[in-house]
């Protein structure tokens, strides 16, 4: 029971560090930190392990051609045609 208390938690963490917990979780966690040393040390190797990963992967930008080709398809008058054709196909 112990280690899924423990999984509950660093799954906690996680998603606080990455801004995906609501007010009302992100109070109780920095509560249960508050008030147990471990968690605070937890959390404190958690960060330091996403900015170790953040500054070791460098992204590639994606090439300008790459980027106007999505922007193409996202405009082209007949990106959405199969689909509405494909809906009125089905409607007698």
């Amino acid at each position: 029971m112990k280690d899924r208390n423990y999984l509950d938690l660093v799954e906690k963490v996680t998603m606080y560090l990455d801004n995906e917990l609501s007010e009302t979780q992100e109070r109780e966690l920095l509560k249960e930190i508050k008030d147990n040393p471990h968690y605070l040390k937890l959390l404190s190797q958690e960060k330091l392990f996403k900015e170790f990963i953040k500054s070791r992967i460098h992204r590639r930008k994606p090439s300008a051609a790459l980027v106007q080709s999505i922007k193409d398809k996202i405009k082209s008058p007949y990106a959405s045609e199969p689909a509405l054709s494909s809906i009125s196909s089905r409607n007698p």
